[in-house]
């Protein structure tokens, strides 16, 4: 059978169009957008990413700050950048990128990004928001899927969908998105057992675990769309994701490439969000209620 490839890059390019629609506009009152990604690593595959927001953003017109302070910084050294980061006016959002140096603990750092510059969901608080239904942004991957899936018109409501990976960064708040969408949502993990167990008969199965080639082709039937979350840098430097793609291909209905698939409209998204903080910030108001609630909805596809 034939496998739909559904790229991410024609979604990307309308949301950077939004954003540079959107600068344009604020740079009329003399505003322009600053994200900060802060980065303390020597992993290739989270420094090219990095590196591909930071071209986005200057594609867009959105100023970009790199805070690369070494795979050897100490916990007390990042969370005093992230507190100046959250003080600093000049700044619309901030992004914590992971992994961080060992010992570092991701919980407590996270937590000092005011949520108002939260563009990535990472605090606690986001997600608690998210949950309920409150003002919040939503981790700019998780929503990445549920948007190639709307883009593409793969229903989900009433679908059965697995999410394999369970982190607080895509699995968690993906499943929220989901459930807000009235999909019957799976989780798996490393201890749920045979993975074709649960994917087999799903009709979307997203792969968010780090680990390149995961997924074959024996896991999945010909109705499954897959969205392949991973980014995995290979000895020879190339990128693949969490998806056998050469397996996978003919077999199931459709399936996101890597690269090209949802990292593409992730980061898009992520300068989207800083160009919605930066307009709440500069009109120093906090949203209307009902305007609230239907940001939410549009986080949530």
């Amino acid at each position: 059978m034939s496998t739909s490839i559904l790229s991410g890059k024609p979604l990307a390019a309308l949301f950077q169009q939004e954003v540079q629609e959107q600068v344009r506009s604020l740079g009329l009152d003399g505003v322009r957008p600053v994200v900060a990604v802060v980065m303390a690593t020597a992993d290739e595959s989270t420094r090219w990413y990095v590196r591909s927001i930071e071209r986005a953003a200057e594609r867009a017109g959105v100023g970009c700050r790199i805070i690369d302070l070494g795979h050897e910084a100490t916990e007390p050294a990042l969370a005093s950048v992230l507190r100046d980061l959250s003080a600093d006016p000049s700044v619309n959002g901030i992004i914590l990128q992971t992994p961080l140096p060992a010992g570092v603990r991701t919980d407590n750092l996270v937590g000092l990004i005011t949520p108002e510059k939260d563009i990535d969901g990472a605090n606690p608080l986001s997600l608690g928001r998210l949950a309920v239904g409150q003002p919040a942004f939503a981790p700019a991957t998780a929503r990445s899927v549920v948007e190639i899936l709307d883009h593409y018109q793969v229903p989900v409501a009433g679908k059965d969908v697995v999410v394999v990976g369970r982190s607080a960064v895509v699995g968690k708040p993906l499943s929220l998105l989901l459930l807000a969408r009235d999909a019957a949502v799976t989780v798996c993990h490393s201890r749920s057992g045979p993975l074709e167990r649960y994917t087999k008969d799903a009709d979307v199965v997203v792969v968010a675990a780090g680990r390149a080639g995961l997924l074959t082709g024996s896991h999945v039937s010909s109705r499954t769309v897959v969205v392949d979350v991973g980014t995995n840098v290979l000895a020879d430097g190339s990128l693949v994701g969490d998806v056998d793609e050469a397996s996978v291909t003919g077999t199931a209905a459709g399936l996101t490439p890597v690269p090209g698939g949802v990292g593409s409209v992730t980061t898009a998204l992520l300068l989207l969000h800083t160009v919605e903080a930066s307009r709440r910030q500069s009109s120093s108001q906090p949203l209307p209620a009902e305007a609230a609630e239907a940001q939410i909805l549009e986080a949530a596809g």
